[in-house]
């Protein structure tokens, strides 16, 4: 492709957006978002292959090194199609639509997002991951994409009445309806009464699995305790954050929030940690703090600030976007320990200590697809039976404060010899939206707590984001990265 740097095969090199620059050498000839791709798709007549994603979503990895770094794929997808990426962290106005999309046209959604549209921006089909072959009971980018180049041929009139039916859907949802709603006590009431319906009082949370921590349903929760004094909306809190602070979705050894677990009961998550997830959780627990004096939910706020301080505040004040699942020994595996590598760093009976607290063995806790399973690996999680730091403590024939004590050197030790692996990578891409999040969550805790220094890291922040991504104009840009501002900021 003449014009581009030796090396890199497609456009995307030029691009702000580190999960765009992820995909720069890829064989498939990747356009942005942009006219010049749907203008040539006009051209060409060809229909467009969409892909949305973003930087630490393991699954869009998982898309990436199977198909799009393919030259088979990529071959077939550059005669079928004209191909567009899309980070939809940088332009979430056009992930929202082919979201709504793939909900209409499948009923469920996700990442990566996978779009077959018209050139004039009409879907046809929606789907998330695709394998390269049929597999997971899915039929494969290699059998589907003949498939598509025959009918866009031979079936094209379908093909539109199809895209036309579902854009006028798209249509009569998004039709504003614009109307007074009196926040009653009854209004209320029925929102409480359908999270009361879906709540898991054995494991915290709401539905089965995947289970997301959902903190925007604890600070309704708290508020509807606090107006009406419904006990079980407190309760229902207490219980969901113990829970999510006990099991594997919270990083027992570095702290912070991945992003949502695999099972009912927390153990088992998808392992990227997002920054929206650790502002509105620091919230959460916050705001339980207030409710009940528990002093475990003010250390669990503090070790949230801990997290941010150390993976994901840049030197400049502001936050980057989110940590990575995946690291070099593939996904997880920088979070999961073996017998032998703890039996390496600890002694005999801080080993013990583990095995009894957090559920480790020689058979291994949990399985990775893709991992080796040679070495049996486990996630660390505190025993589920366990209703406290003082009942763990009696347990073991120790006082609580003994208990403590050897509990956080284990983890600074562990944390140590972590810290040796190759750690998964950080999207250093700041967003206005998501830092917005981040210090309303450092404010709030800074009054909760009484703490000058959460408040002093939400100045800086603030202060960052006002010099460097509001232009002279008073202009709004809604991403910032390497130096460079990415697109304004719109609602």
């Amino acid at each position: 492709m003449e014009g581009f740097k030796k090396g890199h095969r497609n456009r995307l090199i030029y691009e702000k957006s580190p999960y765009l620059r992820q995909h720069a050498s890829n064989p498939v000839d990747w356009f942005p978002w942009c006219e010049e791709a749907f203008q040539l798709a006009k051209e060409q007549d060809k229909p467009i292959f969409l892909s949305i994603g973003y930087s630490t979503c393991h699954w869009c990895h998982v898309m990436r090194e199977e198909s799009f770094e393919d030259e088979e794929v990529a071959r077939l997808l550059n005669e079928t199609f004209v191909c567009i990426k899309v980070d939809r962290e940088e332009r979430p106005d056009i992930d929202n639509v082919y979201m709504m999309v793939s909900q209409v046209m499948t009923g469920s959604g996700g990442w990566p997002l996978t779009i077959f549209m018209t050139p004039d921006k009409k879907p046809f089909f929606a789907a998330t991951y695709i394998p390269k072959h049929n597999k997971y009971g899915m039929r494969g980018l290699m059998e589907l994409i003949p498939i598509v180049k025959k009918l866009w041929v031979t079936q094209r009139q379908e093909i539109e009445n199809v895209s036309e039916t579902l854009v006028e859907k798209l249509h009569e949802i998004n039709k504003p309806d614009y109307h007074d709603v009196l926040l009653t006590e009854t209004f209320l009431t029925s929102a409480f009464e359908e999270l009361q319906a879906r709540f898991d009082h054995e494991f915290g949370g709401f539905g089965t699995q995947p289970k997301f921590p959902s903190p925007h349903n604890f600070l309704f929760l708290l508020r509807f305790w606090k107006r009406f004094k419904h006990e079980e909306a407190l309760s229902m809190v207490k219980i969901t954050l113990n829970k999510l602070r006990n099991g594997g979705i919270y990083d027992q050894i570095g702290f912070g929030f991945h992003r949502y677990s695999t099972d009912q009961q927390w153990k088992v998550p998808q392992l990227e940690k997002m920054l929206y997830d650790q502002a509105l959780l620091l919230i959460a627990y916050s705001e339980a703090f207030l409710a009940t004096k528990n002093p475990r939910f003010r250390e669990v706020a503090h070790e949230i600030v801990q997290y941010l301080e150390r993976e994901l505040r840049g030197p400049e004040g502001g936050f980057y976007s989110a940590q990575d699942a995946d690291s070099e020994e593939g996904e997880g595996r920088y979070y999961l320990w073996t017998i032998t590598e703890l039996q390496k760093c600890l002694s005999k009976e801080d080993v013990e200590f583990v095995k009894n607290v957090f559920n480790a063995s020689e058979e291994g806790n949990v399985v990775i697809e893709g991992l080796s399973n040679q070495n049996p690996l486990n996630i660390l999680y505190l025993n589920p039976h366990f209703a406290s730091t003082l009942q763990i403590a009696q347990e073991s024939k120790m006082s609580e404060q003994e208990f403590k004590e050897q509990l956080d050197r284990i983890q600074r030790e562990l944390l140590e010899e972590r810290n040796k692996r190759v750690a998964p990578h950080v999207d250093k891409k700041i967003l206005l939206d998501w830092n917005g999040l981040m210090i309303a969550g450092l404010s709030i805790a800074s009054r909760v707590f009484q703490n000058q220094n959460y408040l002093e890291i939400a100045i800086e922040a603030t202060e960052f984001l006002l010099n460097s991504m509001v232009s002279e104009n008073d202009e709004l840009f809604h991403s910032f990265f390497d130096m460079q501002l990415g697109p304004k900021g719109f609602l």
